[in-house]
């Protein structure tokens, strides 16, 4: 599974023009399923991103996390996070889980979010979706499951 992961004052997202999900500082947190994947996978990466150090302190320095400021997510599905574009011009996604199999694993990660207190907005799995996100810093992060960065 993987995550990148945004911190934001604001992002939004759209499905067919009509507002899907709205927060106001937090993250905005694309996430990838491999074919594979499982809950351990999905509760490694939670843990990592509502505990990321990342908002500023009292002095400007990156230490508090998300819980800390009481932030919220946006959680974004994107299978194209596992385009592979090392052969060719065209990317392949045969490492995308399956939708019917990837599906309950996102909304495993979205219930497992609102179990750890955050206040959570999604797009709508599989969707056509428009973001708007205001990055904070800018402030990117990349996470993933197997710890390959």
């Amino acid at each position: 599974m993987r995550a990148v992961v945004q911190r934001v004052s604001f992002s939004e997202v759209r499905v067919e023009g009509k507002l899907r999900g709205r927060i106001k500082q937090g993250l905005m947190v694309l996430l990838g399923i491999k074919k594979g994947d499982s809950k351990a996978d999905g509760d490694y990466l939670l843990d990592k991103i509502v505990n990321l150090r990342i908002f500023p302190d009292e002095e400007g320095k990156m230490n508090r996390s998300l819980l800390d400021i009481e932030g919220e997510i946006l959680l974004v599905s994107q299978f194209t996070l596992y385009g592979d574009a090392r052969k060719g011009r065209r990317p392949s996604f045969s490492e995308a889980e399956l939708p019917e199999l990837a599906e309950p694993l996102f909304d495993y990660c979205v219930d497992g979010l609102r179990r750890r207190g955050v206040q959570v907005e999604t797009g709508i799995f599989g969707a056509e979706m428009v973001l708007s996100i205001e990055n904070d810093g800018p402030c990117t992060i990349l996470l993933d499951s197997e710890k390959l960065f």
